[in-house]
C-alpha cells in the first residue's frame, strides 16, 4: 500500500510503498476513502521536522531533557545509537479521514466488514491507503454523509469540543476568534446550537467565507470595537480562541471583548500570557479544550478499548464525532464548503507543497488551501493489500544464522540490531511489526530481505532460523511459542512471560518441538549478569566458603501509572517487566537456586505514585544465600542508576553503574565506559545457535527468575514470605 511518511532527521516528504498494517485485537482495519490534510497542525510538524537538529533541539527543550538524562545514564555511545534511531524512524503524517472496515480484531464489538467509518488520531487516521484505527477511535458515518465529509469528522470533534468547553445558552452571542478550518467548523457548530456569533480574523477573504456559512457578522478589524456593537457593550458571553499564532494578542483581544463573569476558550494553539487585571477585574473563567474530547491522551481509552460510562461522560472522543456527523446529516455542518483542494493520492505530496506555498501563484495564501481533501482510488483492484514486501538479499547459508525480528521498538533499533550487525555472522532475514511503516524502514535502514506485519511470514520462512522476540510484553510468550513450535531459536526480550500459565505455554512448545527431534535454543534478554563486571564478581568469589549476600540498590525513577508497562496485562508491571533483570543477576552471581522471596513496599495515597514501584524484595537461595533488592521509583535522577554491594567469604566488592567495580580483600579493579553486557550476551547466543549447544541461561534459571517475580508480586498482596518451587510449579505461602 502507499502512505505519506516525513523524515523526522531531514524533513522529506514521500508517498512510500508500506506493508498493509496487522489488525490487533482491539481496533479495525480501514481502507481509507477520504482524508483531511490540516492545514495547521500538519504545517507546523511538517516545519519542526526541516528545522535542523540544533532548531529541534530550541523547539523541544523537553526532549532534549530527556537525551541529556540518558547520556548521564547510559553513555554517549549508547543514547547515540538510540537518538539516531528515533530520528530515522519516518513519521505518519495526517489525523482524520474515513473510509470502510475491511478486517475487523478479535475483541472488537460494534463495527462489521464493510461499514462506513470515519477515524481519528495520530498514528491511525494516516493519509494512507490502509490504516488500522482502535475502535474508540473509529465512529460510524450516517447515512447520506459521504466519505468526503466525514473526513473532516477529527477537525469537527476538536471544533466541538471547544463549543462544549464554552458552555453556551441559546441565545448567548459568542466571540469566535480565528477563522481557519477550525473556526469556521466552530461558527457553523454554535448557529446549530442558537447562538449569535461574530467571527474575526484578519484575512477579508476568510470573514467573507464565515458570513456565507451563517456568522452573524465577521470582521477583519477592530474587534473589540465591533464586539462591543455586536452585544450592545455589554461583552461576549463567551470567546472561543481557534487561532494559531505563539502571540498572547488573541489572550488578550479575548478578555477585552468578554462580559463580566464571560468565558474565555482556548482551542488553538495561540500564546497564553493571562492578563491577570483584565481577567481579575471581569473575574473570567479561563478554559482549555483538550483536543477530541474525553479520553484523549488516555491509552486506557483509546488503545485499551475501554470506554468512559455513558452516564457520568456523556460525550467522549467517539461521541463528539458521532454527534458532528450527525450535525453535517442533518445539513447544520457543510464541511464541503470548505473544501478548497481535492487532490487524488497518488498526488499527495501536492498537497504538501501548497501549504509551504510553493503552489501557482494563485494558490499560495491559506485561505487558497484552506480544505485540502486527499482522494483514493475507489477500485479496489489498483489498491495494492499485501502485508509483506520482499526486498532483494539473498538466503542465508547452512553457517549464517537467518535472523528475523518480530516487533522493532527503540530498544530493538537503538541497542539489538547495531550490536547484532557489529558482531557479524548473520543474515537479517525478515522484521515484522504492527505497522507498515516501521517494518519497511526498519527493513531499509539494516538490510532485511523482507519487511511484514504478519508474523507467521517469518515463522514459515526456512530461511529463518532464529527469531528475536521485541514487542510488548504481553505477547512475548505468545511468540516465543510460536517460533519455538516451529523449530526456531528464540532471543526474547525481557520478560519471557507475564504469568504461571504463560510459562507452561513456553514450556509445552519447547517440548513439542523436542518432540519431533529438534533443538531450539530459547534466550531471555538478561544482558546484565554477561557484563564483564559481572564476571569479575564471579572470578573475585568462586572460592567463597560461606552464604554470599548481594545489596542491588536501582534508582529507577518513577514511570506514569497510565503507562502501558504499568498495565498488568500488556506489560506487567515493572517488577515483572524490569526487577526481572535484577533477580537474574543476583541468581547468576550467586550460582543457586532462589527457595523464597518476602517483598514490602512503601504505601501512598498519592494518585501519582505506584507504591509498588518502590519497593524492597529480599530473596533466599538453597545454600544459604541473601539477595536484598531495593527498587526505587521516588528517588532523584542525577543519582546513578545501579549500584550493587557483594559480601562473602570476608571479602566485599562494590559495582557503580556497570562502570566501575572495586574490590575489598583481593580482586583487581574494573573501570572504563559502562558495559551492561549486551554484546556479550548475543555473542553467547548466536554462539549456542550455530553449534547446538547449552543455552547461554539455562531453562531452569529463566523460570526461577520470572517465579521469583511472581512470588514477590504474592508477597505484596499478602504481607507473606513466598516460597518459590520450580519443580511443582504453583506458588505457596509459608
Amino acid at each position: 500500500m502507499k502512505q505519506v511518511l516525513q523524515s523526522y532527521r531531514t524533513g522529506e516528504l514521500w508517498l512510500a510503498e508500506v506493508p498493509v498494517p496487522a489488525c490487533e485485537a482491539g481496533g479495525v482495519v480501514v481502507r481509507t476513502r477520504a482524508s483531511l490534510v490540516s492545514s495547521g497542525t500538519e504545517k507546523q510538524k511538517i516545519t519542526l521536522a526541516k528545522k535542523s537538529l540544533l532548531g529541534k533541539a530550541m523547539a523541544r527543550p523537553d526532549l532534549v531533557s530527556q537525551v541529556l538524562k540518558k547520556v548521564k545514564s547510559e553513555g554517549v555511545f549508547s543514547t547515540f545509537d538510540k537518538v539516531s534511531a528515533k530520528l530515522d524512524e519516518p513519521i505518519p503524517l495526517g489525523y482524520s479521514a474515513a473510509g470502510e472496515v475491511i478486517e475487523v480484531g478479535r475483541q472488537t464489538v460494534g463495527f462489521a466488514i464493510g461499514a462506513r467509518v470515519a477515524v481519528a488520531g495520530a498514528g491511525y487516521a494516516n493519509h494512507s491507503e490502509f490504516n488500522f484505527v482502535p475502535a474508540n477511535l473509529c465512529a460510524a458515518i450516517p447515512e447520506g454523509v459521504s466519505f468526503a465529509d466525514a473526513s473532516f469528522a477529527t477537525i469537527g470533534a476538536i471544533a466541538l469540543q471547544g463549543v462544549r468547553q464554552a458552555d453556551p445558552l441559546l441565545g448567548e452571542r459568542v466571540v469566535v476568534v480565528g477563522l481557519g478550518l477550525l473556526g469556521l467548523l466552530t461558527v457553523q457548530i454554535l448557529k446549530a446550537n442558537g447562538c449569535a456569533v461574530l467571527g474575526f480574523d484578519p484575512d477579508d477573504n476568510k470573514v467573507a467565507l464565515a458570513q456565507s456559512l451563517g456568522a452573524d457578522a465577521a470582521v477583519s478589524t477592530e474587534a473589540e470595537q465591533a464586539c462591543a456593537a455586536f452585544t450592545g457593550g455589554r461583552g461576549a458571553d463567551a470567546v472561543i480562541i481557534t487561532a494559531a499564532t505563539p502571540s498572547h494578542g488573541p489572550i488578550e483581544s479575548a478578555a477585552a471583548m468578554s462580559r463580566h463573569r464571560g468565558r474565555v476558550v482556548a482551542v488553538g494553539l495561540v500564546g497564553l500570557n493571562v492578563p491577570r487585571d483584565a481577567f481579575y477585574q471581569k473575574e473570567l473563567d479561563l478554559r482549555m479544550s483538550m483536543s477530541y474530547g474525553p479520553g484523549r491522551y488516555d491509552p486506557s481509552y483509546e488503545e485499551g478499548g475501554n470506554d468512559y460510562p455513558f452516564a457520568y461522560v456523556r460525550f467522549t472522543e467517539q461521541r463528539n464525532m458521532e454527534s458532528f456527523l450527525y450535525l453535517v446529516q442533518q445539513g447544520k455542518v457543510t464541511p464541503s464548503a470548505l473544501v478548497t483542494h481535492r487532490i487524488p493520492f497518488d498526488d499527495a505530496l501536492d498537497a504538501y507543497s501548497l501549504l509551504a506555498g510553493k503552489g501557482p501563484p494563485t494558490l499560495t495564501r491559506e485561505l487558497d488551501h484552506l480544505g485540502i481533501l486527499l482522494e483514493y482510488p475507489e477500485d479496489a483492484a489498483v489498491v495494492r493489500t499485501t502485508r509483506t514486501a520482499l526486498r532483494g538479499s539473498a538466503e542465508p547459508g547452512p553457517e549464517i544464522a537467518g535472523v528475523g525480528f518480530i516487533g522493532a521498538g527503540t530498544f530493538a533499533k537503538g541497542v539489538l540490531l547495531p550490536q547484532l550487525v557489529k558482531l557479524g555472522g548473520i543474515a537479517l532475514t525478515g522484521v515484522c511489526t504492527s505497522t507498515g511503516r516501521s517494518a519497511q524502514q526498519t527493513a531499509d535502514r539494516y538490510g532485511f530481505r523482507v519487511a511484514t506485519t504478519d508474523a507467521s511470514t517469518l515463522l514459515d520462512d526456512p530461511g529463518t532460523n532464529t527469531i528475536f522476540v521485541a514487542t510488548r510484553h504481553s505477547s512475548h510468550a505468545s511468540f516465543a511459542a510460536a517460533a519455538l513450535r516451529a523449530g526456531k531459536n528464540v532471543f526474547v526480550e525481557k520478560p519471557l512471560c507475564l504469568s504461571e500459565e504463560e510459562i507452561e505455554t513456553v514450556a509445552e512448545a519447547l517440548a513439542s518441538a523436542q518432540a519431533e527431534g529438534l533443538d531450539p535454543c530459547l534466550m531471555v534478554g538478561f544482558n546484565r549478569r554477561f557484563s564483564p563486571h559481572a564476571a569479575a564478581l564471579k572470578e573475585a568469589f568462586a572460592s567463597r566458603n560461606t552464604p554470599m549476600v548481594v545489596s542491588y540498590r536501582v534508582n529507577a525513577g518513577s514511570i506514569s501509572s497510565d503507562s502501558w508497562i504499568q498495565d498488568p496485562a500488556v506489560g506487567g508491571g515493572r517488577i515483572i517487566g524490569e526487577v526481572c533483570h535484577f533477580v537474574d543477576f543476583c541468581s547468576a552471581l550467586i550460582g543457586r537456586r532462589p527457595v523464597s522471596v518476602a517483598a514490602n513496599s512503601i504505601a501512598s495515597a498519592r494518585t501519582d505514585v505506584v507504591s509498588r514501584d518502590s519497593c524492597a524484595i529480599t530473596i533466599n537461595y538453597e545454600d544459604g544465600s541473601l539477595a536484598v533488592i531495593q527498587y526505587l521509583a521516588e528517588g532523584h535522577k542525577d543519582l546513578a542508576k545501579e549500584r550493587c554491594e557483594v559480601f562473602a567469604g570476608g571479602k566485599s566488592a562494590v559495582m557503580d553503574d556497570f562502570r566501575t567495580t572495586v574490590f575489598y580483600g583481593g580482586g583487581k579493579p574494573l573501570r572504563g565506559k559502562q558495559s551492561k553486557g549486551f554484546s556479550e550476551e548475543l555473542k553467547l547466543f548466536l554462539e549456542a545457535c550455530r553449534s547446538g549447544g547449552s543455552w547461554p541461561i539455562s531453562w531452569e534459571s529463566l523460570v526461577d527468575t520470572h517465579r521469583a517475580c511472581f512470588a514477590s508480586i504474592r508477597s505484596l498482596e499478602t504481607g507473606r514470605t513466598i516460597l518459590v518451587d520450580s519443580r511443582r510449579g504453583p506458588l505457596s505461602g509459608d
